[in-house]
Parts: C-alpha cells; sequence; structure tokens
C-alpha cells in the first residue's frame, strides 16, 4: 500500500494528461450508471480533493441521495489508467461554486477549460451550472507496463 504523498502527484499528473474519466454512481436498487466527465484535481502535499462542474441532473441527485460516492475511471489507448474512489458531494454555496469555475477557467492545458462554453453555462450563478466535490477514499494508478509485470501499480486506501 502507498502513502497519499507518494501516489497523489502521479495519480493528478495522469488524469490531468487523460482530462476525460467515465464516473460511475449507483442507483437506489443498487445498479451502476456511468457517465464521461472531467474533473480537475488539487493536490496541497495532505489532501487531493476533485472537483467537477455538471449539470445536477434528477438521476445524479437521486443517485448521490442515495449513495453519495463516485468510481472516476481513466484510461488511456496505451492502458495507463488511474482511478479514484470518492465520497460526493454538491457544492451549494455561490462562494464554493464561484471557486471551481475559476479552477476551471484558470486550470492548466489540457485540463482547464472555459466553462462557458457550454450552453446555458454563462457564468457560476447560471441555474443549469453545478459542481461536484470529490473526497477520494481510495486512489489507484496503474502504468500501461504494470499491467504485464504487476510492478509500478500504486495503491492508496483510507
Amino acid at each position: 500500500m502507498t502513502d497519499l504523498q507518494t501516489i497523489a502527484p502521479a495519480f493528478v499528473e495522469m488524469a490531468h494528461n487523460i482530462v476525460w474519466c467515465s464516473v460511475a454512481t449507483v442507483d437506489d436498487q443498487g445498479r451502476p450508471w456511468s457517465r464521461v466527465l472531467h474533473p480537475i484535481w488539487d493536490w496541497d502535499g495532505d489532501e487531493l480533493v476533485g472537483w467537477v462542474a455538471t449539470g445536477r441532473t434528477p438521476i445524479k441527485d437521486s443517485h448521490l441521495a442515495a449513495h453519495p460516492f463516485v468510481s472516476c475511471n481513466y484510461w488511456t489507448p496505451e492502458h495507463n489508467t488511474c482511478l479514484a474512489e470518492c465520497r460526493a458531494t454538491w457544492v451549494e454555496d455561490a462562494d464554493g461554486k464561484q471557486a471551481v469555475w475559476d479552477k476551471l477557467a484558470d486550470g492548466p492545458e489540457p485540463v482547464g477549460y472555459d466553462p462557458a462554453m457550454i450552453p446555458g453555462w454563462d457564468n457560476a450563478a447560471s441555474p443549469a451550472f453545478s459542481a461536484l466535490r470529490l473526497d477520494p477514499w481510495r486512489v489507484r494508478v496503474m502504468p500501461a507496463a504494470a499491467m504485464l509485470s504487476g510492478e509500478g501499480i500504486q495503491v492508496w486506501q483510507q
């Protein structure tokens, strides 16, 4: 098992290079649902937190109300993968939504983007704009070479 200080920088580097990940929620009947989202990750040396701008749809809202956890799985065609299993919390306050908006707008290439390019998201106060906070309880980084050798796989879990 790897400590968070070792795995977090490798996770953020791989996730930010891949950009898009499959995010799964679970409905109230225990069935998984997946979609593709674009998190941005903060690592301050102690805490790893992900942020996602998304629409707060009735489906996502009901899933997270029943089971407030998501799985974020990144993959490249070369088979580099990383994964974050997280508690997901809606960012409800105006200052928090603005902070997520700014993180994305000011984020480094290729993970940063202008959220206003999404129809209906004119600014962080737009009714269609919502944000999620992702607090990982488990992280895995697996470079493609590790698939064959089993060496180089890093896993952290709370």
